[in-house]
């Protein structure tokens, strides 16, 4: 005879077996597989009345629907095909690796509704949500060892700063580090974990460009509610800076190798900022006009070509982070490439005759409210060294060795010469 305990599960087993075939026979039938428009993929969609007639015919205006020259998708599809492509079954042909590129590329690039897409491309709401999701983690998982490889070694490191001087006109700088608030809807059970000091939702990108403008250093997803200095002071990088692994090259002279950030940043030996202040010396302006930052031109060129940041990005906060991810990797991957059509001459900034002309990105992204800047740190618990190293780096670049020819008028004149 069965105990009472057994009896007792073997009572609950048939009820949960019961309710589960009511609940089974009630379950409502889908009214359709797939909606009658989006059976009309293949002749209406605009993968086959667009995407395919500008490739095959219009380079200017391919690049203006993808960001990208023809050449440059088909080799990004050959990179990544193998992760994007489904099997075919006996149902349905699945949608190529090919459509699924363009409908993200088109949602990075335009910053319109998942929904949009869909009228578009005649392709399931859902469906496009997945593609994109998918789309970008791949993006991520093969273009980041190959274009956004952090470096590892002081000779890396060395050639960056040496690009960065041949560039900027100053010396050692191996590259310049800021963050944003990246503006996103208010994620499902986020509370006011992700609600910043500006008032609104936000995930935080931490990021170190190079003098080209490209990404060699990213921080992402931290909660819009953290204090944002502290995010900087748990990262990998300030970790390894502060006690020592970083492999900064050893310098030629007493000039050390250091990374540029502002107000943000806590004054390090390894990390230099302006002076702040109104009533600085004229070697303290020459100093701050001279320590140009190349990452705001990073995030505006980022900003302007994929206007998915040009307002607060509706996704779930996991996905929120796998397009980040892959609009920085797609920014390294098309300025290593076609830098000369991704970023032309005029669309970020750039010196004439010493007065700093600036870029067209920032016309293309005024009034956009998707990114946010940092909160400044006005902290000036310094140490005696960095202090001494930045006081040094002011008076190289007034000296005879460091000046150059157009700083003294141009900062007389505030950055405009007469």
């Amino acid at each position: 005879m069965l105990k009472n305990n057994d009896r007792e599960l073997a009572r609950i087993c048939i009820l949960y077996l019961l309710w589960k075939r009511k609940k089974n026979k009630t379950k409502q039938r889908r009214r359709f597989w797939v909606r009658e428009i989006f059976q009309e993929r293949d002749l209406h969609g605009q993968f086959k009345t667009t995407f395919l007639s500008l490739k095959a015919t219009d380079r200017e205006y391919f690049f203006r629907y993808s960001r990208m020259s023809p050449e440059r998708f088909d080799h990004l599809l050959s990179l990544i095909q193998h992760l994007l492509e489904k099997k075919t079954t006996k149902l349905r042909k699945p949608i190529s690796a090919e459509e699924r590129l363009i409908i993200t590329l088109r949602y990075l690039a335009t910053g319109d509704q998942q929904s949009s897409q869909s009228f578009n491309f005649l392709v399931g709401r859902s469906t496009v949500c997945k593609i994109i999701r998918e789309t970008c983690q791949a993006i991520w998982s093969v273009l980041q060892p190959l274009y956004m490889a952090m470096p590892h070694t002081s000779d890396h490191w060395k050639n960056i700063a040496q690009a960065y001087e041949d560039t900027w006109n100053f010396p050692h700088v191996i590259g310049a580090i800021d963050g944003k608030h990246i503006n996103i809807e208010c994620p499902k059970f986020g509370g006011s974990m992700y609600y910043n000091y500006k008032q609104f939702h936000s995930s935080v990108l931490l990021a170190l460009c190079d003098a080209r403008y490209a990404f060699t250093y990213v921080n992402i997803g931290s909660y819009g509610g953290m204090n944002d200095a502290s995010i900087f002071n748990r990262s990998k990088l300030y970790e390894e800076l502060q006690n020592g692994t970083f492999p900064l090259p050893v310098p030629e002279n007493s000039r050390p190798y250091f990374i540029l950030g502002d107000d943000i940043f806590p004054l390090k030996p390894w990390l230099m900022k302006p002076y702040s202040g109104k009533d600085l010396s004229f070697k303290s302006r020459v100093f701050n006009y001279r320590l140009r930052r190349t990452i705001e031109n990073s995030f505006g060129i980022l900003a302007a070509r994929w206007r998915i940041f040009r307002r607060p990005i509706r996704a779930d906060i996991s996905t929120v982070d796998d397009i980040i991810k892959a609009t920085l990797c797609l920014q390294n991957y098309l300025i290593k490439t076609e830098n000369a059509r991704y970023s032309p001459s005029g669309f970020v900034d750039c010196y004439d005759g010493g007065e700093l002309k600036e870029g067209e990105w920032r016309n293309v992204v005024e009034g956009d409210n998707g990114m946010g800047a940092l909160q400044a740190n006005r902290a000036n618990n310094y140490s005696f060294d960095a202090k001494m190293i930045r006081d040094n780096l002011r008076e190289y670049v007034n000296s005879l060795d460091g000046s150059v020819a157009w700083q003294n008028e141009t900062v007389s004149y505030c950055g405009r010469k007469t």
